[in-house]
């Protein structure tokens, strides 16, 4: 059982963003979305937090939907305007931007999404976050399949914050070939000690690298923590923002050191196909 697609021919360069977005206001967010992706030139991909476009604050999402969502087509397409400083960021870098969005679908589900703005500059919503947390579901629809992007060669798993606590859902995405997993979060100050862990774990779990994005600032009980991170396929950060003030975090993902650490690491290629065989209980 190993993974479907071989590692790709040439690195990929990315970017993990640590920013503070001004809740409820999606124009200005996506102006500060534009101006990260400048910052980080010759990177194919941007990853900015969790929500970022109407910012992670429940009491906002609850009381103004209409202006902290954006709507999405039959076809998955956003047409909004207050995207366009974004798309044009996207387009003049040639650049893929991942960044968290809240969805009102056509059917009237709404959903923690991640868009995709590709290099052209066209937005989709590109996926829903599976596994809501908290109060979340009391706002928002569960997702209903996992999605994969495809840039340059490199297969990379969708992810958005709790799914990440979940090994089955990166897991998941190895098994669907995926060379990485990028993962949007919205971490709250004294969340550090998991933060750091889960995503280091799922790049080991499932020797892929893992691009984590995360919000900064804010004012309790909504503070987020930072520690954006680009993690390495053996859970080895190589690159991690600080826990306070705005970053954007470069790093290089090899497809040799990909190759390398799957040749040492036969996870993927070891795991039996049915973990539920019978077990022996045992009384001490």
């Amino acid at each position: 059982m190993t993974p479907a697609t071989p590692v790709p021919e040439h690195p990929l360069t990315v970017a993990a963003v640590q920013a503070e977005p001004v809740p409820g206001d999606v124009a200005e967010n996506a102006a500060t979305a534009a101006r990260f992706v400048a910052r980080a030139p010759g990177a194919r991909i941007v990853v900015l937090p969790e929500l970022f476009l109407p910012a992670y604050h429940p009491p906002t999402l609850a009381a103004d939907p209409a202006g902290t969502d954006v709507a999405t087509g039959a076809d998955g397409l956003v047409d909004d305007p207050r995207l366009d400083p974004l798309r044009q960021a996207a387009r003049a870098g040639g650049t893929t931007v991942v960044v968290g969005a809240a969805v009102r679908h056509p059917d009237g589900r709404r959903t923690i999404s991640s868009l995709v703005v590709d290099a052209t500059g066209v937005a989709r919503s590109a996926y829903d976050k599976q596994q809501l947390w908290g109060d979340e579901r009391d706002l928002f629809d569960a997702g209903r399949r996992g999605a994969t992007l495809l840039v340059d060669g490199w297969r990379l798993g969708l992810g958005i914050c709790y799914d990440g606590c979940f090994p089955e859902h990166g897991r998941a995405a190895a098994a669907d070939g995926a060379h990485g997993y990028l993962c949007p979060s919205g971490y709250l100050a004294g969340s550090a000690h998991r933060r750091d862990l889960y995503y280091a774990a799922r790049a080991l779990d499932n020797t892929m690298y893992v691009v984590f994005a995360n919000a900064v600032g804010g004012a309790d009980p909504w503070r987020f923590n930072g520690g954006a991170a680009v993690y390495d396929p053996e859970g080895r950060p190589l690159a991690r923002g600080a826990d306070a003030g705005e970053d954007v975090l470069v790093a290089t993902l090899d497809p040799r050191a990909l190759a390398a650490t799957r040749a040492a690491h036969t996870m993927l290629a070891d795991r039996p196909a049915d973990q539920g065989l019978p077990r022996t209980v045992l009384r001490g």
